[in-house]
C-alpha cells in the first residue's frame, strides 16, 4: 500500500514583541495530501526541548499521513538556546500565535483543532486552552503535575478550568506526575478525560533498555493512542 503524499514546510511564528533577540520562532507545518478536503482537522504540538524530539516527530508524521494538518513548534527560550524557560505569559502568547498560523489562510483553515504538547509544552497548552484559544480537545504527553517527587503539592488548578476533552499520556515512572495523585485530580475535573499509561516510562516517555522495548515501538504506541483518541472525540 502506497503511503499518502505529505509535505513538511518550515514556518515562522511571529512573536508579539522581540524576545532573546528573536522576532519569531520556527515551526514545522505538516500538510497532508489534498488538503483542505475531508474533515479538516488541525493538530498543534508544542516542543519544550532544545533538540528535536523523536516522539513529537513521529506523532507529527503519523498524524499528517492520517490527513491532519499539523504544526510542531518550539518556544523562544529553546529557540535561543536558553535553559531557563520564559515566563508563562510569553509562553502563552507564543502558543496562541502558533495556533493562529493554522488559520492564516481562511480558505484552508481547519474546522477542528486539537492542541497539546510534551512536558512544559503540555502545561502551556492547558493555560492557552483556558483563554482565547478554542479547541476541540487537549492532549498532554508527560504532564508536569508537580515538582519532582513532590506529589503533595500538585499544580492542578488550571485543569479544573478546561472544558474540552483531555488526553493524558503518562509514564509509570514519571517523577513529575505521580499517577495516584493524577487520578485523584482527574476524578474532580469536569471535562471528559482519558488517561493512558506507558509502562516503565519516565517523564520524557522513555523506557529503560532493559525493558526490551525499542523507542520506535513506544513512539508508535503513543501515536496510535493519540490518533484513536482524536477520532473518538470527533465521533462523540
Amino acid at each position: 500500500m502506497v503511503e499518502p503524499s505529505v509535505r513538511f514546510e518550515d514556518v515562522k511564528i511571529p512573536l508579539s514583541e522581540p524576545i532573546h533577540g528573536l522576532e519569531a520562532v520556527t515551526g514545522v507545518l505538516g500538510i497532508p495530501e489534498w488538503w483542505p478536503t475531508g474533515s479538516r482537522i488541525g493538530v498543534v504540538l508544542a516542543q519544550a526541548a532544545h533538540k528535536e524530539d523523536p516522539l513529537l516527530e513521529t506523532i507529527q508524521r503519523g498524524l499528517t499521513e492520517r490527513t491532519y494538518l499539523t504544526l510542531r513548534f518550539r518556544f523562544p527560550y529553546s529557540e535561543a538556546g536558553k535553559k531557563r524557560p520564559d515566563p508563562m505569559p510569553i509562553l502563552h502568547r507564543t502558543y496562541q500565535s502558533a495556533v493562529s498560523i493554522l488559520g492564516r489562510d481562511p480558505t484552508a483553515a481547519p474546522a477542528h483543532i486539537f492542541t497539546g504538547g510534551k512536558n512544559l509544552g503540555a502545561l502551556v497548552a492547558a493555560h492557552a486552552a483556558t483563554s482565547r484559544v478554542r479547541v476541540e480537545g487537549l492532549f498532554f504527553l508527560g504532564y508536569p503535575l508537580h515538582k519532582q517527587d513532590r506529589p503533595d503539592e500538585p499544580h492542578d488548578n488550571r485543569l479544573f478550568r478546561v472544558i474540552s476533552p483531555m488526553l493524558f499520556v503518562q509514564g509509570t515512572r514519571d517523577r513529575l506526575c505521580d499517577l495516584p495523585t493524577l487520578r485523584k485530580t482527574l476524578a474532580r475535573v469536569g471535562a471528559p478525560v482519558q488517561l493512558s499509561t506507558v509502562e516503565g516510562a519516565d517523564h520524557s516517555l522513555r523506557v529503560p533498555k532493559k525493558s526490551g522495548r525499542p523507542p520506535e515501538e513506544v513512539e508508535a504506541e503513543i501515536m496510535s493512542t493519540l490518533a484513536n483518541w482524536i477520532r473518538s472525540v470527533l465521533s462523540d
